[in-house]
């Protein structure tokens, strides 16, 4: 996928796929409305593409909620379990992951089921109690859910080859994370800091742009606001995953009902310890287009020389 010190590559699935539509999309016009419109398609196709596993996982835990039978011989938690190792086999046989990411995912997988172990525990939510495949109570099928963060990370780290102004020291994110996940366990016995570690990162984060290639062009975003619009889109899987009774949160137990928006701080805070998670297999690239705006030439050639920590 990318060697320490250069750009992310697709996989050869992807570069089939990319050259395909690339022939296609290359007659269409280039400026005006039409070629926006090109680059706002090509996001949404990448986007759906970045997020296959965490799709195909949904889409599985909506279909058993719906027509899995409730006398069947396998309990539904176990049938989750399975499938979610049939879709991380077949991510990894049909080269939609590498092996390299696939170490990722099973970082991701083992770190989620950790925490899901003691959430459960302190009854921050419950699973249906049925199924084999299953440790101290925590169905195996949660594991796959952080795992499909990982996933979708590492895919849109290449499909839009990501690079970033300012990024900081890994070494300093990487505090940071173990601070922000050592936080989703002492704050059931002290003082719950998530609104300072939030304060920490806009701090650390704050001045760092992150620059992304849809199709044509490449455009720029905050990174913070790319951390805040991926939460959201995860608490709205959240909402699905819930109303499916994945699992519940203490209030859902009477009756579903949307997940309180304040679960977006939480999970703004989950996308710190994903993202550094991330960089141990991608190290974050500078920009390699040019000098930003008011940067003179040589001052952008010494910068890209210089390795983003």
């Amino acid at each position: 996928m990318r060697n320490p010190s250069g750009p992310a590559t697709l996989t050869t699935a992807e570069r089939a796929i990319d050259a395909r539509f690339r022939a296609v999309l290359a007659r269409l016009p280039r400026h005006g409305p039409a070629g926006w419109l090109t680059e706002f398609a090509v996001f949404g196709l990448k986007q759906a593409w970045a997020c296959v596993f965490g799709g195909a996982m949904l889409a599985v835990i909506f279909a058993a909620h719906l027509w899995y039978p409730r006398d069947a011989t396998v309990a539904r938690n176990d049938v989750l379990t399975l499938a979610a190792v049939a879709i991380q086999i077949a991510m990894v046989a049909g080269r939609l992951e590498t092996l390299r990411e696939l170490r990722v995912v099973v970082l991701f997988h083992l770190v989620g089921t950790v925490m899901e172990l003691f959430k459960t525990q302190v009854g921050s939510w419950t699973y249906p109690p049925d199924g084999l495949l299953m440790i101290g109570g925590v169905p195996l099928f949660s594991g796959f859910m952080y795992a499909a963060v990982g996933s979708y990370l590492v895919r849109v780290n290449r499909l839009f080859d990501l690079r970033f102004t300012r990024y900081p020291r890994r070494w300093l994110t990487a505090l940071l994370a173990a601070a922000i996940y050592a936080n989703f366990f002492t704050n059931h016995y002290v003082l719950d800091v998530r609104w300072l570690l939030i304060a920490a990162v806009a701090l650390v984060f704050g001045r760092c742009v992150m620059q992304f290639r849809i199709f044509r062009f490449r455009w720029r975003m905050p990174l913070l606001l790319a951390f805040l619009l991926v939460a959201f889109f995860i608490w709205l899987a959240e909402n699905i995953a819930t109303w499916s009774n994945a699992w519940l949160y203490p209030s859902q137990l009477g009756g579903w009902h949307p997940v309180s928006p304040a679960k977006l701080a939480s999970w703004f805070l989950l996308m710190i310890i994903s993202v550094v998670l991330v960089t141990w297999i991608s190290p974050p690239q500078p920009p390699d287009d040019g000098p930003p705006p008011g940067m003179r030439p040589d001052a952008a050639t010494r910068r890209r020389r210089t390795p983003v920590r």
